[in-house]
């Protein structure tokens, strides 16, 4: 059975309608398509289009429908262009051409919006509730290496001392960020379209405002032709999707650094990471690897579709069937990644010896040692230069900053006294970082906290 086709009087090329079919990964928004349906006919009846009786009848088909569904024993056929077709001809085949009145007022375009935007609210709920999962690990490891310091890095060149907790609680942040940027994206897909029919609107005299609050929209589409085109709801998840996978390809790449020999800090649980088919003292990070390679994969969805809409006119047209395969899969990536990175991160074990062994590097505490004139009420760059030819000289005598004299250091200032020795201290260096946000013991403790109450407040609203 198809929608269309009394203007036409040979049939369709099989080639040319399996070209425009769209069941093969359109038919998991089913639930969503029957829930649409379900409320369109509640809105008919109150309309008086048909009867209280006639509801009943498809509603109880549509259930029916769905039950097959579920239980996997629903028959595709042949003519099932999409999973409007399918649900209608299921459904027609159960109540006859009652059925068909189901249809009234309402076209496929206005439906797969509504359907859609059903599933983005859904699945952005979903996403976010993963989110926080990965936060609360990323909590639990910094609680337990609060007074690990270990060398942070520019250019992945060694540059300050700071605390483990410090950079872990960075993508915590970043996650935060995401977390509440899938909250915008649900916001953006929670409007209705049902009701703008083709995209002129339906001379039915259908309450919109009804069928919203049947289905869950806090609100209804203002134009109808922009209802039925309109796919950034479709663009801010994918660009939320997008995002997060930056973030986590960060944190794997992190994690890639931090398990290498070259830096011992961290060793993956055996659950979460893979050996080598030929060498077999290899443990390697390939969960972490994936994520950072499927990043690529999500970014690219977005790209996909924004270069799909560049040029549509109004209103519908038939590319916007291709927003549903960039969109399924990049929410699929990235829900299993943030699968992994939560048991990764969750068993990670942190080497502190390792992270003591590193922190002694040479000069590490450069920046403190300018700081530490500042304090004697020299100007910064005057400081820094100063800092820099003691460096030079250290260098050229295979020495570190905490293995010259306090007379070697006053060749170069006058300022240079005993307290020095305390600011060359890494330890000491973390600490006296004091401004709100910093790396030292209680700043890091109080961003555990803020974390903690984000996490803890936005699980309330899942529930």
């Amino acid at each position: 059975m198809r929608m269309w086709g009394g203007r036409f009087t040979d049939d369709s090329d099989p080639a040319f309608m399996a070209f425009t079919s769209s069941l093969s990964f359109d038919k998991r928004l089913y639930p969503y398509d029957i829930k649409c349906s379900s409320a369109w006919v509640r809105g008919l009846s109150k309309a008086g289009v048909i009867t209280q009786e006639e509801q009943a009848s498809i509603l109880e088909a549509l259930e029916r429908v769905k039950s097959e569904m579920d239980e996997g024993v629903f028959e595709f056929v042949e003519t099932d262009e999409d999973i409007h077709t399918a649900v209608e001809r299921r459904v027609r085949e159960l109540v006859g051409d009652l059925g068909g009145k189901m249809r009234t007022g309402r076209s496929r375009n206005d439906q797969i919006a509504t359907d859609l935007r059903l599933y983005v609210m859904d699945e952005c709920l979903d996403v976010i509730g993963r989110i926080l999962k990965l936060i609360e690990a990323i909590l639990e490891v910094s609680r337990s290496n609060i007074d690990v310091i270990i060398p942070g890095h520019t250019h992945l060149q060694q540059a300050q001392p700071v605390r483990l907790a410090h950079l872990l609680l960075a993508f915590g942040f970043m996650l935060k960020r995401d977390s509440m940027r899938f909250e915008e994206a649900r916001r953006s897909a929670d409007v209705l379209p049902l009701g703008a029919g083709a995209f002129a609107g339906t001379s039915i005299p259908v309450d919109r405002d009804y069928i919203a609050q049947v289905l869950g929209f806090s609100s209804v589409s203002d134009n109808s032709a922009d209802a039925v085109s309109d796919r950034d709801f479709v663009l801010d998840t994918l660009f939320a999707v997008s995002v997060t996978m930056v973030h986590l390809s960060r944190l794997a790449e992190q994690i890639i650094l931090w398990c290498s020999d070259e830096f011992g800090l961290l060793e993956l649980d055996d659950a979460w990471s893979t050996g080598s088919s030929l060498m077999p003292q290899k443990k390697n990070p390939d969960g972490m690897e994936l994520v950072r390679g499927k990043t690529g994969r999500a970014i690219g969805s977005l790209v996909s579709l924004l270069v799909c809409l560049k040029s549509l006119p109004l209103a519908y047209n038939r590319d916007l069937q291709e927003d549903k395969e960039p969109l399924f899969d990049a929410l699929e990536t990235l829900k299993s990644s943030l699968v992994v990175m939560e048991g990764t991160v969750s068993t990670m074990k942190f080497n502190q010896s390792r992270a003591a062994e590193i922190l002694d590097a040479p000069f590490i505490t450069a920046t403190d040692l300018a700081e530490f004139l500042v304090s004697k009420g020299l100007d910064f760059p005057q400081a820094h230069r100063i800092a820099g030819e003691v460096v030079s000289f250290c260098v050229s005598r295979n020495k570190g900053l905490r293995d010259i004299s306090i007379d070697e250091l006053k060749n170069f200032s006058n300022l240079f006294d005993e307290t020095v020795a305390g600011w060359l201290d890494p330890r000491g260096a973390v600490e006296r970082k004091v401004v709100k946000g910093a790396c030292n013991r209680d700043e890091c403790l109080m961003q555990i906290q803020k974390l903690e109450s984000f996490v803890q407040e936005r699980l309330k609203r899942l529930c």
